[in-house]
């Protein structure tokens, strides 16, 4: 048993079972009572279902709601058109359905035993995936409508035991670090209330190690990701009962939502994971279900890009992107994106002040437009992207001046304007800006089909509640219904250029979250492109997002965030471990740095698929503060693998571990390369071959310092080895 929530099954109840290849989640549905919750952890076959232990005493409704046991924490309450603000549902049916990518649904239907209020709990299970996805949808038929008050997606209770909770914490440019702790006693809560970006402070996925602190091959561990790109709460309630409460769903404060009769309310999935193989373990789970059902054009490889921002920022013109596109051409790239800057006509793009909205070629800045752009890209054999803003404007804009009543803003205040002392929201709940931002998508795509990539941007919060679409009565549903219209406008973006290329960008990693993903290709990890702080962030963004989706680039040294130092081969490494870009002026590179990126691009092609649809292994934390991190990709079929090592920290006569690798075959034998080599000689096991059992034993020694004249300091030493299987 993995979570013994066990108790005695009468002869007549309805038993579901929701199963992966590896997992299972028990259920009693029977008819006329609460949908009772049994099990969740490792598969079970027909044997353990027969023989399910009978001996606890645990009482658990899988999906709770609030009135009749007041003093425990609820997963739905709702308040009655008559002021009843009790709930008590039973099961009326099960169905199952099978969806057109092969994903099973498993719904129990609910009532309420006197009112005629309706909850259906839903489960999903994928082909090959080791991930659940639970969600709800709840309607009623009362006269007037009925006030949902709370509403999370899904309930899981867990035995109390030594359970760690590891999840990632930040802020705008120090994303996705990762901080594990013992579950606390009484209630632990994460949330956010940004209202448009929910990953910079707080990410609404977490890792429970059931068997104390958390490790990376070993242990039983549930994974939960919450897919909602708006306001969220993961909520652990410790009472007095032997589990912790574990409940996510949207942040229902200030979201009081008013159901209307036959409307249907239906909340973002909650996926759940269970491995046996540790947080790494589970981390597969994720990226494989991930790229498979989650994101957008998951099976494609990326490109390898050029941004313009750290390179120019707004100082766009038409003669600097012929060259940056000729650059990284030269280099070996694939794509050159123009980042902001090339727009606005009255009000032209100089700044971050103004602007936003006008979405208009400034020809002073580029006199043969787009088209030229494209032009321009061709002629060098790479494709072009482009960046945009569409949610937002700037109240120094044509937009904001022909139409002030879109942007959200409450009644009878003066608008709270952001980023640049002028930037706004639109309102994504009202129609008319759903359309206006699909338009801005569409008219690019239309007149120039040539543009392969769109960064899609969004640099501010929800920075006073109200707006102007919504009734007055309704002013609670403005984080919901938000989300709500950019999920509808996404979707007939995604209808309509199903292979474009569409980056998640939102003042950095805002956007890192499986809700706005399968619209997007990628996500931007952080604005921070420091490469020793990427390592910390890249690190906990990878417990829950595959390295297809992570932009990393590599960036100038004096690099603009931290004004740290840092070799190229050091910074190349760590984008190398990503889907890998660049965001530098490559005028300012000598010609041995663009000879060296040249040989690193090639180097990343030629293990691009492992990296990409591989899986991961992180063997050695830089949290664990031991002076390197180390991680590595492995391909399905074990054939090939990439090993990546960092050295995190410097000093005098200083011992690192040897790290062993993982994922390997052990009976297969691996001939070592070395990637992005930059030493006078190659590195002792250069060109020799072990086998898998032994790399995962021994690991391979890793030289503290680069044989090079140009690295008289030995620190920022990093290694890329390539291990080909005979």
């Amino acid at each position: 048993m993995t979570i013994s929530l066990a108790m005695s099954i009468p002869a007549f109840a309805e038993i579901v079972h929701v199963s992966t290849p590896k997992t299972s989640l028990v259920l009693d549905a029977t008819k006329g009572e609460p949908l009772k919750f049994l099990y969740y952890g490792a598969g079970l076959g027909a044997n353990d279902l027969n023989a399910f232990p009978g001996s606890g005493d645990a009482q658990f409704n899988a999906y709770p709601v609030y009135g009749l046991w007041p003093e425990k924490e609820a997963a739905m309450s709702a308040v009655h058109a008559d002021g009843n603000m009790t709930l008590d549902m039973a099961v009326t049916g099960i169905t199952s359905s099978v969806e057109q990518n092969g994903a099973k649904v498993t719904t129990v239907s609910m009532a309420d035993k006197v009112y005629p209020f309706y909850v259906d709990v839903n489960y999903r299970t994928y082909p090959e995936s080791d991930v659940i996805e639970t969600w709800t949808v709840t309607s009623h038929d009362e006269k007037k409508p009925v006030k949902l008050t709370r509403f999370m997606s899904g309930y899981l209770p867990i035995r109390r035991s030594d359970v760690h909770v590891s999840q990632l914490y930040g802020s705008w440019a120090n994303e996705g670090k990762v901080e594990e702790a013992p579950l606390p006693h009484n209630l632990k809560v994460i949330k956010n209330k940004d209202g448009v970006r929910n990953s910079h402070t707080s990410h609404a996925e977490v890792m429970m190690s059931l068997d104390g602190k958390g490790e990376e091959q070993h242990g039983r561990v549930i994974g939960a990701a919450l897919c909602y790109g708006g306001n969220f709460k993961l909520m652990f309630d410790t009472d007095d009962s032997n589990y912790h409460h574990f409940f996510a769903g949207i942040n229902e404060e200030n979201s009081a939502y008013n159901l209307k009769k036959g409307e249907k309310f239906v909340t973002p999935a909650l996926a759940l994971t269970y491995s046996e193989e540790g947080l790494g373990g589970a981390s597969r789970n994720f990226h494989k279900w991930g790229r498979n059902y989650r994101l957008a054009n998951g099976d494609e490889l990326r490109k390898v890009l050029l941004n313009s921002w750290e390179g120019v920022y707004f100082d766009i013109n038409e003669e600097g992107m012929g060259q940056m596109m000729k650059d990284i051409a030269d280099m070996g790239g694939e794509l050159f994106v123009m980042d902001d800057g090339w727009f606005g006509v009255k009000y032209p793009r100089k700044n971050d002040s103004s602007s936003l909205g006008d979405w208009m070629v400034d020809t002073t800045k580029l006199p043969h437009g787009i088209k030229g752009l494209c032009n321009t890209a061709d002629k060098n054999g790479i494709k072009f992207g482009i960046w945009i803003e569409p949610e937002m404007v700037n109240s120094i804009s044509e937009l904001y001046e022909k139409y002030p009543e879109y942007i959200v803003k409450a009644a009878n205040r003066d608008a709270v304007q952001g980023r640049g002392g002028t930037q706004l929201v639109l309102d994504m709940a009202n129609p008319k800006v759903q359309d206006l931002v699909f338009e801005v998508v569409d008219t690019l795509m239309t007149k120039y089909p040539e543009i392969d990539y769109i960064k899609w941007d969004a640099n501010a919060p929800i920075m006073n509640h109200g707006s102007q679409y919504q009734s007055a009565d309704n002013q609670s549903h403005l984080y919901i219904d938000y989300h709500k219209g950019l999920e509808k406008t996404l979707q007939r973006i995604r209808a309509k250029y199903p292979e474009l290329t569409i980056q998640a960008c939102a003042s950095g990693g805002g956007r890192a979250n499986w809700g706005i993903l399968p619209y997007f290709d990628e996500f931007w990890v952080s604005d921070n492109t420091d490469a020793l702080q990427r390592i910390y962030m890249q690190w906990g963004t990878s417990y829950f997002f595959p390295a297809i989706a992570m932009a990393s680039h590599i960036s100038a040294s004096p690099n603009h965030q931290t004004n740290r130092i840092v070799p190229l081969k050091f910074r190349t490494d760590v984008a190398m471990s990503g889907r890998l870009g660049m965001e530098i002026q490559p005028k300012n590179m000598t010609d041995e740095e663009k000879a060296q990126t040249r040989k690193a691009i090639a180097d990343y092609k030629s293990v691009r698929p492992v990296v990409q649809h591989g899986d991961l292994y992180r063997l050695l934390s830089p949290y664990d503060g031991k002076g390197a991190a180390s991680l590595m990709y492995v391909a399905p079929d074990k054939n090939e693998a990439v090993y990546y090592w960092w050295k995190t920290e410097q000093f005098v006569n200083q011992q690192l571990p040897r790290v062993t690798m993982a994922g390997l075959d052990p009976d297969k034998l691996y001939t070592v390369t070395e990637l992005n080599r930059v030493d006078n000689s190659p590195l002792p096991f250069e060109g020799k071959t072990f086998t898998g059992r032994y790399l995962m034993s021994n690991g391979l020694e890793m030289p503290l310092s680069h044989n090079v004249d140009w690295n008289k300091r030995n620190d920022y030493a990093s290694r890329v080895l390539r291990l080909q299987a005979k």
